[in-house]
């Protein structure tokens, strides 16, 4: 379980980003008070445009960035105070994710599992399930350096699942891949869905959005403009298709705080 209360999340600005933001403000608010709750055995979709805040949110939910207020708990844990617990709960896999060069996937994922870890036995069970699944024992033995983009992915996606974790969060998860990597990946979501797994994950894909998701929040400018089932969105907006319906709630967002704005 993922439990969001009133998160937000302040950077403060340097000269220079004052310039290219042609601002006179000392910080900027990335995400504004959000609050969500993400449940075992759903998928949760996070969505919103460029800059809405979705990776900022994710990377606080995965103990990569500090929420500036309010409270991230990821099965029970504090993200804050427990971050070490809560990271051998999840698993977080981004479409920049880098890997080292030199190593082979199967060196990659190792060294992963070792890190959580694993005993042998466990390790060597989930790398042969996820290596067949993903399609990776073809070239298990290839160094990264020698990767497509899509290979390395898979490689990404295993080592993020090595550990078999209760959490998994998908930042963008098959941008730039092709069809049938982004379908494994789209089946590997799936599958955490079948084993309880908590699962959110961001896609400006709204093809992927419609076949995977159960419970949905839409971000705009840091401020959660939409939040509910996936069914009760479709059912709001019937008549239009879900790509329409998602810039309506953006633009009415965006009309709305500025008539607020004084």
């Amino acid at each position: 379980m993922i439990n969001v209360q009133n998160v937000s999340k302040t950077y403060s600005l340097n000269k220079q980003q004052k310039k290219e933001l042609q601002t006179t403000a000392n910080s900027i608010n990335a995400v504004n008070g959000i609050s969500f709750e993400c449940l075992p055995g759903r998928i949760y979709s996070l969505l919103g445009p460029n800059g809405a805040g979705k990776t900022t949110t994710l990377r606080m939910i995965a103990t990569i960035l500090k929420p500036t207020s309010g409270e991230i708990k990821v099965c029970g844990e504090n993200v804050t105070s427990s971050p070490n617990l809560v990271r051998s709960k999840i698993g977080f896999l981004t479409g920049s994710t880098n890997l080292y060069d030199r190593l082979t996937p199967g060196e990659t994922v190792e060294y992963f599992a070792k890190l959580h870890g694993m005993d042998k036995k466990h390790y060597e069970e989930r790398k042969d399930m996820l290596f067949t699944t993903m399609g990776i024992h073809d070239f298990s033995k290839k160094r990264i350096a020698q990767m497509s983009t899509g290979m390395k992915q898979k490689v990404s996606i295993a080592r993020s699942m090595i550990h078999d974790p209760e959490v998994v969060i998908f930042d963008e998860p098959t941008s730039g891949l092709d069809v049938i990597t982004a379908n494994n990946i789209i089946d590997l979501i799936r599958k955490c869905k079948e084993e309880g797994k908590t699962v959110i994950f961001s896609s400006h894909i709204m093809s992927e959005v419609d076949l995977l998701c159960d419970d949905l929040a839409i971000i705009s400018k840091g401020d959660l403009v939409f939040k509910d089932t996936m069914d009760n969105f479709r059912k709001e907006f019937s008549g239009i298709s879900l790509t329409q319906a998602f810039i309506q709630v953006v633009e009415n967002a965006d009309h709305n705080q500025k008539v607020e704005t004084p």
